[in-house]
């Protein structure tokens, strides 16, 4: 069986693609917001960290055929942060793709996490044989939390001792529910 491979999205208003070595700049401006990076531990090192999540994201694509995404807007090529697939073995006591989101405080408010959240679920479903995708989200984080409820998605745990270093919420869709509603375009 051919592994799947996410090169690219597109949405109405979005292209997700791979990251490449040249986006270690765009990346550590992200994450050098302490805005948009409140609900995640410190990091003391942004650009070595920006630099760290390349290159995991590169290696992941080759181990797994995908991981997380640049998001453009597709009206004008401005990045506004990254969205995508990551595969975890290690977090909720089973293997599991989750849909992952970080984007820059001016691309909030605009749909764009829940847009490209949604292709990423259903890529996900479409062409990996998983049974059900997730969103491990801290437990503040209010806009992330009605991102993966607008996806689809409901919370199934928290979990207080976790790799992330918070408490977070384990927020699922099963891919029994993802087909009822796509027959009925609830989704």
């Amino acid at each position: 069986m051919v592994r799947p491979e996410l090169e690219e999205l597109f949405t109405e208003r979005l292209r997700l693609r791979r990251y490449s070595q040249s986006d270690v700049e765009k990346v550590y401006r992200l994450i050098s917001d302490p805005h948009v990076m409140r609900f995640f531990p410190p990091i003391a090192d942004r650009r070595e960290r920006a630099q760290k999540m390349i290159d995991y994201n590169l290696q992941s694509y080759e181990t797994f055929g995908y991981s997380v995404l640049a998001v453009e807007r597709r009206s004008d090529g401005v990045y506004l942060g990254q969205i995508g697939l990551l595969h975890w073995d290690d977090v909720d006591g089973r293997e599991d793709v989750e849909v992952a989101y970080i984007l820059a405080a001016e691309a909030w408010g605009n749909g764009y996490a829940t847009e490209a959240a949604r292709a990423c679920r259903d890529w996900a479903f479409e062409r990996l044989s998983v049974d059900r995708v997730v969103s491990f989200i801290a437990l503040a984080n209010e806009p992330s939390i009605r991102v993966a409820e607008r996806n689809g998605m409901k919370r199934i745990k928290r979990l207080d001792v976790n790799r992330f270093e918070i408490p977070i919420y384990v927020y699922a869709i099963e891919r029994g529910e993802w087909e009822s509603a796509r027959g009925t375009q609830l989704l």
